[in-house]
Formats: C-alpha cells, sequence, structure tokens
C-alpha cells in the first residue's frame, strides 16, 4: 500500500504550483494551516543546500473536527501534508498523504470512512492539477 498519491506538473513553476494547490485545496474545503520551506530550513539550520521543497499541512476543520471526536490522539497525524517539490529536470511534483495509509495504524474503526472521505477530496485536489 502506498501512502501517498502524486502529480508531476507540467508547464508551472514551484511558485504556480504552490498558489494552484492552495486554490485546490479550498475548493474542497482545506485550508494551509502551515507551511513549512524545507529549502530554507536547511540552508539556515545546518547550511545544506536543497531543492526547492515546501510542505503544506492542509487541514479541513470538519473533517479534523470528527476525528478527534473519535480519537483524541489523531491529532499527532493531523494537519495532511501535502509536499511541492522542484526537480533537478525542474518538473514540479506534488505529492499528498494517503490518510487511509496513516490512519489505519489506529485501531478505531470509526475513522475509516473519516479518512476514505479525506483520501476522495485530497485525490480531487492531486488530480484537479494541471
Amino acid at each position: 500500500m502506498s501512502y501517498y498519491f502524486n502529480k508531476v506538473l507540467s508547464g508551472k513553476t514551484f511558485d504556480e504550483a504552490i498558489e494552484l494547490v492552495t486554490d485546490e485545496l479550498k475548493k474542497e474545503g482545506f485550508g494551509v494551516l502551515t507551511e513549512i520551506d524545507v529549502q530554507a530550513t536547511l540552508k539556515k539550520k545546518i547550511d545544506v543546500d536543497f531543492k526547492k521543497y515546501k510542505i503544506l499541512g492542509a487541514c479541513n476543520p470538519h473533517f479534523a473536527h470528527q476525528a478527534l471526536q473519535a480519537e483524541d490522539k489523531i491529532g499527532v497525524f493531523l494537519p495532511c501534508n501535502v509536499i511541492v517539490e522542484e526537480h533537478d529536470n525542474g518538473k514540479v511534483e506534488v505529492t499528498a498523504v494517503d490518510p487511509i495509509a496513516s490512519m489505519s495504524t489506529v485501531r478505531n474503526d470509526s475513522l475509516g470512512n473519516i479518512a476514505s472521505e479525506v483520501q476522495r477530496k485530497l485525490k480531487k485536489v492531486i488530480d484537479n492539477l494541471d
């Protein structure tokens, strides 16, 4: 079982991809709570050059609330991470966590429907990227 789904974008810059992903997440009820610039952080903290790589912490409050009601420690898996990275060839790839894979380690059957719905929405976000 894969723990993510992804898409390589054609004709988009890194910054355009960030904007596009953010817009598509909004359409599915997600907001971006956190944005981690891995490239800048690695340079600042350990003086390492790294490719453009951002982690977007996406949250759909409705589903987060349901999940937290079903399992109060599920917050260790929140928010849902979406990464945007630029490869050496200039192509930009967007990858989203598969919430079914991450939540499958939790022994709580009531999370299954929530994870399935969030997975459907995140897949739609990835599928709608052009």
